[in-house]
Order: C-alpha cells, then sequence, then structure tokens
C-alpha cells in the first residue's frame, strides 16, 4: 500500500460508479430513448469538473453524466463561447437596455440628462458600439449616478434599487421559495414535488469552492467551485443563477426567477451578465450547457456567438455554424471527425450504429457499446488501474487490495475482499469489479484516473 498524506487526499476527486442505463427523456418523451453514463460525488475538484465538461460531462447536484449521443433520441452536445469574442444580437442588446430603462425609470433619466449631460462625442459613440460590461452594469445601484436634485436638495433617485451580488451555493428559505414559485409557475409543477432538501439536493449541493472563505490573502484569487449570483430589487430577491466556475471557465447551472418579471427575457439578461463576469475575472470560456438540436426551446443558445460544439467523438471543438449546423439539421447524431474520415458517398448512409431492440444494452460492456468520446478497452489497459485509489472507510487502498499496515486481508470486510484475484477479472465483464472500475476509467478519462479515487464500499 502506497500511502496517501493528507494534502494529496485533499486533493482528489472522488466518484462512485453508477454505470450505464437508459432513462425517458424529458424533450421528447420516449420511454427510454436517452442513455447515459453516471457517477456521484460529493467531493469533486473545481480543476477536475471543468475536465469533465470538456469531456462532454455534466452534473445535477451530486449526481454527474456523460450521454451516449449515437444512442440517444435526443442527442445532449456540450456547448462553449469564447467570452471575449462574443458579439451580441440585436434582440440582446434590446433585452439589457429594456431592463436598463426599467430599473432607472423615466423621471431618473429625464434629470439625469440634464443634469449630468453626455457630450456630442460620448453620444455618437454609445450610439454606434455597444459596450458589453458598461451595458450589464449600468443599472447597477452603485454604478447609478446620483447628482443632486435642485428641486428636492437630495441625490437623485433611480425608479429602483438594483443589486447583484455572488455568494456560496447555500441553501436559504428566500432562494427555495423563489425557486418553487418559478417552478410551478413557468414549469408548471406540482408545488408538493419540491422539498427543501430536493432543492438543496440540485441546487446547493455543488462542485468543493476555493477559497471557500475570503480572506485578505486570497481576496485576488479567481473564484472556483459552485457559487450563487443573486439578483435583487429593492431589496427583493428576484433570480438567482446557479454557477460553477472551473479554472478556464464559467458554466451555467440553472436560472431561476420569479415569474413576475419573466417578460424581461432573464434567461438572456443573465447569459450576458455571465459572460461579462467571463471577461472581467479571466475565465476564457462560458458554457451554456447541453444543447439540443432539435429542440426549438433550446435554440436560443445557438444566438450567442461565436458558438462551439464539442465533438463527441474526438473531444475537439467545432463552430455551431455552416457545415455543423446543415448535418444537424438533417440528423440528430453528428461527429464532423467522423465524417470527415469518412467517404463522401457513405457520409450520410451510416450516421449511427443500428440498436438491436432484443439487446439489453445495460448488460452490455461499454467497451462493447462503442460509445462515442471514451477510452478503448486498449487505452484502458495502459492505464495503471492497479495503483488507483480505492477510498475504503475513510482508508485509501489500490485496486489490487495490497491493505494498509495496520490492516490484514483477514480484517476487511467481505466486500472488499472481493477485489482478491482483481489481476485475473475481466476487464470486459460489466458485472465484475474489474469491469466497473474499468468503465468508470473509460468515461473519466486518464486525467482524472490519475487525480481520483474511488469510492465503492463506503
Amino acid at each position: 500500500m502506497e500511502p496517501v498524506d493528507a494534502e494529496r487526499a485533499r486533493q482528489l476527486s472522488l466518484f462512485r460508479p453508477l454505470g450505464y442505463q437508459r432513462n425517458s427523456c424529458g424533450y421528447c418523451k420516449s420511454e427510454d430513448g436517452s442513455a447515459s453514463y453516471y457517477a456521484s460525488s460529493v467531493a469533486v475538484r473545481p480543476e477536475h469538473y471543468g475536465e469533465l465538461i470538456d469531456r462532454g460531462w455534466r452534473r445535477s447536484g451530486s449526481l454527474y453524466y456523460k450521454q451516449n449521443l449515437q444512442r440517444s433520441c435526443c442527442p445532449h452536445y456540450t456547448l462553449r463561447l469564447e467570452a471575449s469574442a462574443y458579439q451580441p444580437r440585436r434582440d440582446q442588446r434590446k433585452a439589457i437596455n429594456a431592463w436598463t430603462k426599467f430599473v432607472l425609470g423615466p423621471e431618473y433619466m429625464r434629470k439625469a440628462a440634464r443634469l449630468c449631460p453626455r457630450t456630442r462625442e460620448e453620444k455618437r459613440h454609445r450610439k454606434c458600439n455597444f459596450d458589453l460590461l458598461s451595458a450589464v452594469h449600468e443599472s447597477e445601484y452603485s454604478n447609478v449616478k446620483r447628482p443632486i436634485d435642485p428641486e428636492t436638495k437630495r441625490p437623485l433617485e433611480p425608479a429602483h434599487r438594483f443589486e447583484v451580488n455572488i455568494e456560496g451555493d447555500s441553501v436559504s428559505q428566500t432562494k427555495f421559495e423563489l425557486f418553487s414559485k418559478y417552478q410551478t409557475k413557468v414549469h408548471r409543477e406540482d408545488v408538493s414535488r419540491w422539498k427543501t432538501k430536493d432543492f438543496e439536493r440540485f441546487l446547493c449541493a455543488g462542485i468543493k469552492r476555493s477559497p471557500a472563505k475570503p480572506t485578505k490573502a486570497n481576496a485576488d484569487e479567481k473564484k472556483l467551485g459552485s457559487w450563487h449570483q443573486c439578483y435583487r430589487l429593492d431589496g427583493k430577491l428576484i433570480a438567482v443563477a446557479v454557477l460553477d466556475l472551473v479554472p478556464n471557465g464559467v458554466s451555467s447551472v440553472y436560472v431561476f426567477y420569479d415569474p413576475e418579471y419573466e417578460h424581461w427575457q432573464f434567461g438572456k439578461l443573465s447569459a450576458m451578465r455571465e459572460i461579462a463576469f467571463c471577461i472581467e475575472n479571466d475565465y476564457p470560456f462560458y458554457y451554456m450547457g447541453y444543447y439540443i438540436h432539435s429542440c426549438v426551446k433550446m435554440r436560443y443558445k445557438g444566438d450567442f456567438r461565436p458558438q462551439y460544439i464539442l465533438d463527441p467523438e474526438t473531444n475537439e471543438w467545432d463552430p455551431l455554424a455552416g457545415e455543423l449546423t446543415e448535418k444537424l439539421n438533417k440528423r440528430s447524431y453528428v461527429s464532423l471527425s467522423r465524417d470527415r474520415s469518412r467517404s463522401t458517398n457513405a457520409e450520410d448512409s451510416t450516421s449511427s450504429q443500428p440498436i438491436d431492440s432484443d439487446i439489453n444494452e445495460e448488460e452490455l460492456s461499454l467497451f462493447d457499446l462503442h460509445m462515442p468520446g471514451v477510452l478503448t478497452m486498449d487505452e484502458v489497459e495502459a492505464l495503471d488501474l492497479d495503483h488507483w485509489h480505492l477510498l475504503y472507510h475513510g482508508t485509501f487502498v489500490n485496486m489490487s487490495v495490497t491493505p494498509p499496515s495496520h490492516l490484514s486481508l483477514s480484517h476487511l470486510a467481505d466486500s472488499i475482499q472481493d477485489l482478491v484475484g482483481w489481476e485475473d477479472m475481466p476487464m470486459n465483464n460489466p458485472q465484475s469489479l474489474k469491469g466497473i472500475i474499468a468503465e468508470l476509467a473509460a468515461v473519466l478519462g486518464p486525467t482524472l484516473v490519475k487525480d481520483s479515487a474511488v469510492v465503492l464500499f463506503d
């Protein structure tokens, strides 16, 4: 057993393999049309989750999953936008400008224009140029100019006091009540479906946050982990954007808001603010979550440009435009890398592998399914799985079951004794422990295998 010191243990992410499953699709409503590999964890480091996102993973609370796009009815493609290159469309500019006018109010804007007039050059520049950072912050109370009103002899006040702050992903009754109101009014869900513990598990149990507590020493460090960006109007919480901050980007998890403000298009407002947050805090990319080309409600994500889609087979990024868009209009599963490796004649005739309805995919090895974007069995065999850490009742052991110095095999539980004979276990048997471990390694990739530990029995 190679000892793992406390510092190294803190640097490891923990994953519990749940395996490959078929489930109903929330988009086309097919009974078992969606297929994904699942794992769970309550301890994933931000840099490791960033690695997973770039391999096609997403999370819902402590549940992590990577879809098999080739065998799903509505393929979920990973999106990424280069924040500094973002070019807002006219409708997006109109949305943020309309919100600013609402917050400031006509009376304030009229008086402010008189008391703090813009120069001719400023007016011309503002008319011809849209500054994203200025636009998203203009309505914030701390940025609002408040000259002395000669009529009242007091500082000029906007119609509303609008404030935005970012805080840890903690649960509160106010957040839960807003979330419940949003789910029942916007998504038409039964109010009894959601309890505080469900909300906490869904949106308040994210990846590890660092620095956990701001101090003078780490005040300038980049925020990482799971956070809530909270919008308040006149002191009332009206919207929350749930964000995962990883070293190379901002991942939008969920946005919920007071339905009374639905017509202000908070989806657009929050996305623009999050892109601005990327630019201001040196996060290169903005991830808007999964994109389903056949889902009309998701098409708006493609309106934030330049947008890129993760190739499901090579994990490379292709522009969501031109060739890729044309192919997505014709078929649900598209891998440009695969298409380019084939002859033109075969391109559209074999877009996906046929699924034998008599075969239960969940009983097959992941390696036999040829799931796009995962390691082959040969690639997994090249990894050092024998020394991949296994967390067992707070102690790290190797897969080859070399016990810690203070334990002997006779003292280990029957469950971990099942690893005896590890070397002879078949890797392509999904029911064997080695098969379970190998599939997890294939989906996580080599970097995460090196920097993580597996939880099986705890």
